[in-house]
């Protein structure tokens, strides 16, 4: 996915990966269903942020009704779930409606979130570059700090690794 043909010269470039240990950055963002989600709505909770390429394709509807079946389970080890991509709200809302996904999914049109988190880079697919999300999971302490992160995230059984992380933590 490319992000807006306006997008700011810095936010072009590669964004840097953060490291575990790290104070998450903070965030706002608007969110399906309206309103808007920021880092410290979770302040004193663990979070899970999930970065996806593109809201309805296969790969990301996957993951996304991955952790929504995993909702519960995450709820119990004290643990909220957000899955953001560049997607603007309405197709956020689509995508939940059509797959009955139970988690929150917040959308960062400007990518300014995207860059800070070290998401956005370069990919390749079918032996063409471009820029866009790279598929990266990050799980935050209740401290705020980051616990662990998942880059170059293969989906299949990635949900269940996240939560044995997020009862252990």
């Amino acid at each position: 996915m490319r992000l807006p043909k306006d997008l700011p010269l810095e936010l072009a470039r590669e964004s840097a990966p953060l490291a575990a240990g790290s104070k998450a950055p903070d965030f706002t963002l608007p969110r399906d269903g309206g309103g808007t989600l920021s880092l410290r709505d979770f302040k004193g909770r663990k979070l899970v942020l999930y970065f996806y390429p593109k809201a309805d394709t296969p790969g990301c509807t996957r993951e996304a009704i991955a952790f929504s079946a995993l909702k519960s389970a995450f709820t119990r080890a004290g643990t909220e779930i957000v899955g953001i991509s560049a997607d603007p709200v309405a197709r956020q809302n689509k995508f939940r409606d059509k797959h009955s996904l139970t988690t929150a999914l917040a959308s960062d049109e400007t990518g300014q979130m995207l860059k800070a988190y070290g998401v956005w880079g370069e990919k390749s697919m079918y032996g063409r570059k471009f820029m866009g999300i790279r598929r990266t999971t990050y799980l935050i302490g209740r401290d705020g700090r980051i616990v662990r992160i998942w880059e170059n995230v293969k989906v299949p059984g990635h949900a269940e690794d996240v939560l044995v992380a997020a009862r252990s933590t």
